[in-house]
């Protein structure tokens, strides 16, 4: 006759750690969860973010170089909130206005370099936001849990002391809550270390295509051309006329 399966819960689990656990327990681990909730959010966030970004550098790329002049460029770089429109435009603006009062003296590609500079300065602040708190999630995430692991000994500790002997059913419990605690600490912290570094390179491509755009645009306001690989390619409309 074959053998019975009796189905147990299972009193070693995070179930049963949260329903056993104390306050220490139980606020070390909703704050790893919360650290983990919010390091996915900005790792899914940031990387639709770099997705935009990059599909605007193809189209800047395709489209603005191919016009015959950098006002029809801008006109071509579409979509909401397109970085390299708006480093065009500023830097369009600035070169019509360089013969204000405060700028007259100062001289026309120093103008314009500033003027850039500050939008690809804004750029790269913007990718930047929140990254910090991936690498800090991911060097911190497993000393909390380390801390439950810490607290769990110290309640394995207590059961001993109290018990008399070190029987496996007074131990068992405040041990596993505290593998749990370490486990959930990793779990927490290596997904945003690896999230963080894979963002990083992202951002340094992006960055390195908006430094190329902003080089050649500057090129083409001050000179009427741009340097393109191994010769030059004339955009018409260098510095806008007045």
């Amino acid at each position: 006759m074959a053998a019975e399966t009796i189905a147990v819960d299972n009193p070693y689990g995070i179930q049963a750690m949260w329903a056993q656990g104390d306050y220490v327990t139980k606020g070390v681990l909703v704050l790893l969860v919360l650290m983990s909730a919010y390091s996915w959010f900005i790792i899914f966030t940031k990387w639709w973010e770099q997705k935009r970004l990059l599909g605007q550098a193809k189209e800047a790329d395709k489209n603005f170089w191919a016009a015959d002049n950098i006002k029809n460029g801008v006109t071509k770089l579409t979509g909401k909130g397109n970085v390299f429109h708006a480093i065009a435009s500023e830097a369009i603006d600035a070169a019509e206005h360089h013969d204000s009062r405060m700028t007259e003296e100062v001289p026309l590609h120093e103008w314009i370099d500033n003027v850039i500079a500050r939008g690809v300065a804004r750029i790269g602040n913007a990718l930047t936001t929140q990254l910090p708190f991936l690498a800090t999630t991911g060097s911190t995430a497993p000393f909390i849990g380390l801390f439950g692991t810490g607290w769990g000994i110290y309640h394995a500790l207590v059961s001993i002391g109290v018990a008399g002997q070190a029987s496996i059913d007074k131990v068992a419990g405040p041990v596993g809550e505290a593998l749990i605690m370490t486990a959930v600490g990793l779990a927490v912290a290596v997904p945003a270390v690896l999230g963080y570094n894979y963002l990083l390179g992202r951002n340094k491509e992006i960055m390195e295509r908006v430094k190329l755009f902003a080089s050649d645009l500057e090129q083409v306001i001050v000179s009427g051309s741009r340097v393109h690989g191994a010769g030059a390619r004339v955009l018409g409309g260098g510095a806008p006329k007045k």
